[in-house]
């Protein structure tokens, strides 16, 4: 879920992990760095010492940070130039705890540096206009992630919230051999399901769904049918399973439900396509009471904006009560594990997947 005016997330105290644990590479497919007990009005990541801390403590290898246009008064075009440049200087100024991701061989330095990896991406494919050579010119400033719809329609197809569950746009398709020909992914996460299935394929790449759960465990809007999964997944594509209140009817998720859509998810895409999405970040809420003020804010702002999804509500968080903070990932390996999962699997839902999508797409 990416805020109006920022996004929030939650954190918990770190815990140990074991050396094996530490050693994952582990890759958030969407997330973010931020304080929410500080947030702002931009989604440029916060780099304070303690979010960076906080991030490496939790064994964050790379993460897939939205920049740019998601809604709102401001020109897309140039709302997203300016968010790339702002986080390219932040990175130049901080090198010793981040680098741009550029190649799937970036994330795997990233982790050999003990630095963490930044993939830049897009939640609205808006600041395209009418103009799919727009591609060109974001790839170039190395944009490595489109998705092409946030949660309404836009002029490349329908949103998850989008009544007629219309298709792909001509322009959208468009926009998708420009993403083939630069080589970045296309995701579609927040899309309708028409969009999706017809998305998928439309491109000559495999796809993406970044930050999704399973329809078939809990019918909402923002989750994807058995359909879309499958259809992903045969054609090479990911899977990022989020930690969202999407997972549970009731909009209170726990970690539980994040293992149950993990592993339906496996059981339909098959264990190599399938990873972790989370849309948020790892950093601890100081006041619960005082961030819930912050959340009915941002939910009436994202119903104002009409941006808002079916399952959001000021009473349901946007993260898994029970799997935050930073030792979110380290927990999650731990309960697929008293699953009886293999280290290998696990490795694989951590991170591993999400690389080898990066190496067909990116190179490596």
């Amino acid at each position: 879920m990416a805020a109006v005016s920022g996004c929030a997330a939650s954190g918990a105290q770190p815990m140990a992990g074991s050396g094996a644990d530490r050693d994952m590479i582990v890759v958030n497919a969407l997330g973010g760095l931020g304080d929410p007990n500080h947030p702002g009005d931009s989604l440029v990541p916060d780099v304070s010492p303690r979010v960076l801390a906080e991030a490496h403590a939790s064994g964050l290898t790379a993460v897939n940070v939205t920049l740019g246009y998601v809604a709102g008064p401001q020109d897309p075009f140039e709302a997203s130039v300016n968010d790339i440049a702002a986080t390219d200087a932040l990175v130049r100024a901080h090198p010793a705890n981040l680098m741009k991701v550029y190649t799937a061989a970036d994330i795997r330095r990233a982790k050999d540096e003990g630095r963490i990896g930044l993939i830049y991406g897009f939640q609205n494919g808006a600041m395209m206009g009418d103009k799919p050579e727009r591609v060109d010119t974001f790839a170039n400033l190395g944009v490595r992630i489109f998705q092409l719809t946030y949660n309404p329609a836009n002029q490349l197809g329908d949103g998850s919230m989008a009544p007629e569950n219309r298709g792909i746009t001509a322009l959208g398709r468009e926009v998708i051999a420009r993403c083939n020909a630069n080589h970045v992914m296309v995701d579609l996460s927040h899309s309708g399901e028409q969009t999706c299935l017809e998305a998928a394929r439309a491109s000559a790449q495999p796809v993406s769904i970044n930050h999704t759960g399973c329809r078939a465990l809990t019918d909402l809007p923002r989750n994807k049918t058995d359909e879309e999964l499958r259809l992903v997944a045969e054609r090479g594509g990911f899977v990022g399973i989020y930690f969202m209140p999407f997972l549970n009817p009731t909009g209170h998720a726990t970690a539980a439900d994040v293992v149950a859509h993990l592993e339906h998810a496996v059981n339909i895409c098959g264990e190599d396509q399938v990873g972790i999405g989370t849309d948020g970040s790892v950093t601890q809420i100081d006041d619960l009471a005082a961030y819930e003020a912050v959340l009915v804010k941002e939910i009436a702002e994202r119903r104002a904006a009409g941006i808002s999804a079916k399952g959001e509500r000021p009473d349901t968080y946007p993260f898994v009560v029970d799997l935050r903070g930073p030792d979110q990932f380290r927990k999650l390996q731990r309960l697929l594990a008293a699953k009886g999962w293999s280290s290998a699997r696990i490795e694989k839902i951590m991170g591993l997947n999400f690389l080898r999508y990066a190496e067909t797409i990116w190179g490596a």
